[in-house]
């Protein structure tokens, strides 16, 4: 895992531009603390910082290798998790290699197949490489989007990147935002719309694409996107194949040179991912493994149960200790600190964020560092799975907006009158473009439609949204974390999966419930959902509360431009009213409060201008 960057341009010498490349190259640094390289010609230049997981002495980069007249350079962000597959096919081709890194694996792989080798991988990356013969550049992105790559075009030079720091970093992007980035903010926030990078001009390339640029400008290619197909299997079949699938994504993704932890919560996910890790590291003879899990500071005293969180972690968590024999760890979070770190959260996504459901996985992320890079994450399997009530609700299953955002009454309410009119149709549209390019069967009943519209809003926005705040707030501490949900084998496999398998014997992810029987303790696998550890402690609500007051006595500054003041107060005042969630199952009157505290923090700090009229 690392941050990549770079710069082409046709016209400039980007030789005389080293003072700004560097700048670019240092907003990587806590994605990348171990190295770091340039690859600088007068026309091009890539960027990239390391963080070291695989092969240290031979997976330095920028890496370059030459074929025939050409020279190949590579920058990459991830993880091929068939390395080993590619490399024995490669050989078999006359192909040698100096080290056991996957950067020279990928590499090789494009040299030897071009952008089909995009077919071949299963891993998660953003990477680009440079043909210096044909002064061409390739860029691409995993299937899930588990990595980011941002870019810029500027008359006949294109700027690209890791985070969006990065690119503002170089003096042509500056930080204008628009009507339409206001309202991606307000109004749809914190997710975003695939391929906008808010920020006016900056792009990002989207899940499953792929990129050229050369002096005849830029062209974008999907290569990857869920097809409908018949599914063939029956239950047996595949509840075994699913199992087949989870096992082997997991055990592929323990790969590594640097010491690897587990995340666990107690729930499902977290304990299919520890327990094959803890069994695999028994047959492997690599000791106990380590587990991790995060709460906060009285958080038993103050839980109340809902439809949404109906029980806690602990005991759950202690049942899978003892079951795996893991040493295990516990984070405990404290409140003033789990506010403070809002500003490190923002700085780290370059954006407003998930408010404490962010900071306190970045602060999570940095005790964990302490010990280990590289730790496994059970995110993505209720996307995948229908894991979500939403998924179980006929009457919101069938409403026709996006599931976690139901009301957007909240979200106007905070704005002044007349302050991005419009907003509603903006998302109505978003949500109406998802739906119309979901793929499905001539045969698919009305429901069967549905579910599989209901499969894509998740995968490709809610997924998007928690995947970005995984990648963001783990790299921001030099962290790498992997998830086995999201390999392509299982996504493809589930989405094709009729929901009376999926949700077997009428239970959210009913099916990876009864592939595990045997595996996990039925104490587990009949745990009813419970997502990810949030404060309920009214200490939080009252230090967020006192910062936002404090804020809106702040004269000039740009967030009173948008803000109606009167409806915020009222949300700090009165929490108890503003129960619907402004977005997902955990953001509601607190993270409100926490959320416009970021906004405030991202425009401050990144010196955002607003452009035009709103």
């Amino acid at each position: 895992m690392c941050g990549i960057a770079g710069w082409i341009d046709y016209k400039e010498n980007l030789t005389e531009r080293k003072h700004i490349i560097d700048k670019m190259s240092e907003t990587l640094a806590r994605r990348g603390p171990d190295a770091d390289g340039i690859y600088l010609k007068k026309n091009a230049c890539l960027i990239h910082r390391r963080l070291i997981v695989v092969d240290p002495e031979n997976g330095i980069q920028p890496m370059t290798i030459e074929k025939g007249n050409a020279k190949y350079t590579i920058v990459y962000n991830g993880e091929l998790y068939n390395t080993e597959d590619l490399r024995k096919e490669l050989l078999e081709y006359g192909y040698s290699f100096k080290g056991h890194s996957d950067t020279e694996v990928l590499l090789t792989s494009f040299i030897h197949w071009g952008e089909d080798c995009l077919e071949r991988l299963n891993g998660i990356y953003a990477f680009a490489v440079w043909n210096d013969l044909e002064e061409k550049l390739f860029m691409a992105r995993d299937r899930m989007g588990v990595k980011p790559l941002f870019f810029y075009i500027h008359k006949e030079s294109i700027i690209f990147g890791s985070e969006l720091k990065t690119l503002l970093a170089n003096p042509l992007i500056q930080p204008v935002i628009n009507k339409e980035g206001l309202t991606e903010i307000f109004f749809l926030g914190p997710g975003r719309t695939s391929g906008n990078g808010v920020i006016k001009g900056v792009r990002e390339l989207k899940p499953g694409e792929y990129a050229i640029f050369d002096k005849k400008g830029l062209r974008i290619k999907t290569y990857w996107y869920l097809k409908a197909e018949e599914h063939q299997d029956n239950i047996e079949k595949t509840i075994e194949k699913i199992r087949d699938l989870i096992i082997d994504a997991v055990k592929r993704q323990l790969v590594s040179d640097v010491p690897l932890c587990c995340f666990l919560s107690g729930g499902l996910d977290s304990s299919i991912i520890s327990k094959i890790a803890a069994n695999e590291y028994k047959f492997m003879n690599r000791g106990k493994l380590n587990t991790y899990s995060v709460d906060y500071v009285d958080n038993q005293k103050y839980f109340k149960a809902s439809v949404f969180q109906p029980n806690s972690d602990k005991k759950y968590i202690e049942h899978m200790v003892n079951e795996i024999g893991s040493i295990h760890h516990e984070v405990i979070l404290d409140h003033v600190d789990l506010a403070e770190a809002l500003y490190d959260a923002t700085l780290a996504r370059d954006l407003p964020g998930m408010a404490d459901v962010d900071s306190s996985l970045l602060l999570f992320c940095k005790e964990v560092k302490k010990d280990f890079t590289v730790a496994v994450s059970g995110e993505c399997a209720d996307e995948v799975f229908g894991g979500y009530p939403w998924y179980h609700n006929k009457e919101i299953l069938f409403e026709d907006t996006f599931p976690w955002a139901r009301s957007l009454e909240i979200r106007k309410s905070i704005l002044k009158q007349g302050v991005l009119d419009g907003g509603e149709e903006y998302v109505r549209q978003k949500y109406q473009d998802t739906i119309n390019s979901v793929d499905v069967l001539p045969g698919d009943e009305k429901f069967n439609t549905r579910m599989r519209q209901m499969f894509a809003l998740n995968i490709n926005w809610f997924m998007q949204t928690l995947l970005d705040r995984k990648d963001r707030m783990s790299m921001y501490n030099g962290l790498e974390v992997r998830v086995p949900f999201c390999d392509h084998r299982i996504v493809e496999y589930a989405y094709n999966m009729p929901w009376s398998i999926k949700a077997l014997n009428g239970r959210e992810k009913g099916i990876i419930r009864k592939a595990m029987e045997g595996i996990l303790p039925d104490e587990i696998i009949l745990r009813k959902k419970s997502p990810y550890p949030k404060t309920h402690h009214p200490k939080y609500l009252k230090i967020v509360s006192e910062k936002v007051k404090a804020l809106a006595n702040k004269p000039g500054s740009i967030l009173s431009e948008l803000i109606n003041w009167d409806t915020v107060k009222s949300i700090a005042e009165n929490p108890a009213q503003f129960t619907s969630p402004w977005y997902g199952q955990l953001m509601t009157a607190p993270q409100i409060l926490a959320y416009i505290l970021q906004i405030n923090t991202w425009l401050e700090k990144f010196h955002v201008k607003i452009e035009g009229d709103l």
